[in-house]
């Protein structure tokens, strides 16, 4: 099912993806002190309901798209 070759390259790829964003991370600079705060702006509840019903919404889509419409052709 599997050739050796994939299997290699895929182990390959994800060594080199995954030993880049340990480079990026060591490098990151380590601060004692926050540079700027964050504050809590207060959202109203109508839209923390209407983002989440469009998240869910589109979530429903692409589950729809890819194992009921492609099932079709």
């Amino acid at each position: 099912m599997f050739s050796k070759k994939i299997l290699w390259g895929n182990l390959a790829a994800l060594f080199l993806l995954t030993g880049t964003s340990a480079v990026a991370l060591a490098e990151m600079p380590v601060h004692s002190k926050p540079n700027s705060q964050f504050y809590h702006i207060q959202q109203p509840l109508s839209l923390k309901v209407g983002v989440a019903i469009a998240g869910l919404a589109l979530i429903g889509l692409e589950l729809w798209w890819f194992l009921l419409y492609a099932a079709e052709e």
